[in-house]
């Protein structure tokens, strides 16, 4: 990470507030400068929202009422915490194939925490922005998350 710690808190904080849409070179730029992140640090509930790129997945989430991730241990995670009818959460394990895990895992020549989807070749990657919040990146085999080669880009910020 960049020396200028306030200075990159101050470039999430805008592209949070933004409504976009968000240029994907501009989120990439912001993740090179974060900390990576151990996998065991990240256990809990996360509330998760999405930087708008256009990217389709934007869609899906919205449409199943995406709330966020829970880590509940290195072996046990939900990828996708939902909002049901009622305004109870569950864990959408339809749409996620499942469960994951997380793992710290290389992505752009760096080790951080990453969660497996264990019924689809999706992995999130997580870095820092501070201890209640993380920057993620969806990748995975271009024809099930690139779209036109872009990532899926979001936030998580800690329940």
């Amino acid at each position: 990470m960049s020396g200028d710690t306030r200075g990159v808190r101050a470039r999430w904080q805008a592209l949070r507030a933004a409504a976009g849409p968000h240029d994907p070179a501009e989120l990439d730029a912001l993740w090179a400068d974060l900390e990576t992140v151990d996998a065991s640090s990240i256990l809990g509930s996360w509330h998760g929202f999405a930087f708008l790129t256009g990217h389709p997945i934007e869609k899906v989430l919205a449409a199943s009422r995406w709330h966020g991730k829970r880590f509940d241990a290195p072996d046990d995670a939900a990828p996708l915490i939902c909002r049901a009818e009622d305004g109870g959460l569950y864990s959408d394990t339809k749409a996620g194939r499942g469960g994951a895990s997380l793992w710290n895992v290389e992505f752009r020549g760096e080790v951080t925490a990453t969660m497996v989807y264990d019924g689809m070749p999706v992995l999130d990657h997580f870095k820092r922005v501070d201890d209640t919040t993380l920057m993620g990146i969806m990748n995975g085999k271009p024809d099930v998350v690139l779209a036109q080669g872009r990532h899926f880009y979001f936030g998580l910020e800690r329940e």
